[in-house]
């Protein structure tokens, strides 16, 4: 594992920021790290890149501790922040020549030139870092996150900002530094998430309430699937569909018929068996997933998850 985190905590005052939470991530894959404003986030990803100190509990970056080897593990890590601190006064190329030499690289021309490409600042490459659009910024911080080629990838709401089509640049940038690297990703947007990520960790009031692929924890957390029918007939009997094992309930709208089904049984093939059976015409058919939104508002708005 490239990452493993064991009962890291953080309490300021009275308040437990952080509260024992446990976690590994590993090369080639992507992992979501969620919660609410105040959850414990940042504080998380500050303390994994060594700059806040954990009250308890520890971390090691590719295999260096976040105490006791600090500055080892700022070599292994490229951070973006949520706040994208930036010089405003310096040129791009002057800023990333800026960190590349903190980062003795060597060549650092030419990987100026790569990242710049990479992040699609080519356009923008020859202004001062002030006059920037919000989503540029975002670029150059990115830009700075990945010169030094770091083994891990920590990102703090990396697309907040972003047009559109920067969104879908980034969003491709990202999965493809993902399958090498170690990725941490935490963003506010869902579909983000659910386009991006291998693996989602959830933490809610500083405590870890999830930790699994994103597909598997839809699945757990709902209880009940719909399937979606319409058919050219507008009168349906819904006896035919009510007796299939599996069927919890049947609505019909007009056309259109919403079976209520077990999430762990797909009962798809004997609805099809039964239209044709019947005689209907079936224009379409499809299962509705779960909406991840709905799973992540589920699991912060209770105390705990088994």
């Amino acid at each position: 594992m490239s990452i493993n985190v064991r009962n890291l905590t953080k309490v300021y005052g009275v308040q437990k920021v952080v509260d024992s939470i446990n976690f590994d991530a590993q090369p080639g894959k992507i992992l979501g790290f969620l919660g609410p404003n105040g959850a414990g986030k940042t504080t998380t990803m500050k303390m994994l890149c060594c700059y806040t100190k954990p009250s308890s509990g520890t971390a090691t970056i590719h295999g260096f501790d976040i105490l006791s080897e600090p500055l080892q593990v700022r070599q292994q890590i490229g951070y973006l922040p949520e706040n994208n601190p930036l010089y405003e006064d310096m040129y791009i190329k002057e800023y990333l020549m800026f960190v590349a030499k903190i980062h003795n690289i060597r060549n650092s021309h030419q990987r100026i030139s790569e990242v710049i490409e990479m992040t699609g600042l080519g356009i923008e490459q020859n202004k001062i870092i002030g006059t920037l659009s919000k989503g540029y910024r975002q670029r150059v911080g990115l830009a700075q996150a990945i010169i030094h080629d770091p083994k891990v990838l920590i990102l703090d709401e990396p697309t907040s900002g972003l047009d559109m089509n920067q969104l879908h640049d980034i969003r491709a940038l990202i999965r493809d530094l993902g399958k090498e690297k170690t990725v941490i990703f935490s963003s506010h947007i869902m579909q983000e998430v659910e386009a991006l990520c291998d693996q989602v960790i959830i933490i809610n009031r500083g405590q870890m309430v999830a930790n699994e692929n994103i597909n598997t924890l839809r699945n757990r957390m709902q209880g009940s699937i719909d399937i979606m029918l319409e058919c050219a007939e507008s009168i349906i009997n819904t006896a035919i569909f009510e007796q299939i094992p599996g069927v919890d309930s049947v609505k019909v709208d007009g056309k259109n018929i919403i079976i209520t089904s077990k999430v762990d049984t797909d009962v798809r093939p004997q609805i099809f068996n039964a239209v044709v059976k019947s005689g209907l015409t079936l224009i379409e058919m499809r299962r509705e997933k779960a909406n991840f939104e709905d799973v992540f508002r589920q699991l912060t708005q209770k105390e705990s998850y088994a």
